[in-house]
């Protein structure tokens, strides 16, 4: 699937992959080169009228990163609107916070496999011997919020 974007992102975009905080580079060292169960995540990515951290197109995923400025209304208003039009569009989003990628990577890699698990099976048709016989939970755009 094509993802539209804005064309004036695509500068902004660049500045932002050249200028990338530590817990994106950890996380990007995790993600890039289909490292992670074999998908391809792109870092930076304009979609829409926004910019997300990181997106596998595949899975329709996009992952962000929440820094010290993520608790500031205007900031928290604005990433509310970012995950309503994210959703609108199909994608699922993930968010962690600055702290959980620098001190839990293990955890948040974990928690990012079982949101993959959880987007593969529902793209994964039940086989005849199967139907009915298992429930899956309901699975809406937004994975998680953040580690606990």
């Amino acid at each position: 699937m094509k993802i539209k974007y804005n064309p004036e992102l695509k500068e902004i975009a660049r500045k932002l992959r050249s200028n990338s905080t530590r817990s994106e580079i950890k996380l990007w060292s995790y993600l890039k080169g289909k490292k992670l169960m074999g998908y391809d995540f792109h870092r930076q990515k304009p979609i829409d009228n926004y910019i997300v951290d990181f997106f596998c197109n595949k899975l329709m995923l996009a992952i962000e990163l929440d820094g010290y400025t993520h608790g500031f209304e205007e900031v928290f208003e604005r990433d509310k609107r970012k995950e309503q039009r994210l959703n609108e569009i199909e994608i699922t989003l993930i968010r962690y916070r600055d702290d959980d990628v620098m001190n839990n990577i293990e955890g948040v890699l974990e928690n990012i496999k079982d949101c993959i698990k959880k987007i593969e099976n529902k793209h994964t048709p039940l086989s005849p011997l199967n139907r009915g016989e298992i429930r899956r939970e309901p699975f809406g755009p937004t994975c998680v919020t953040h580690l606990k």
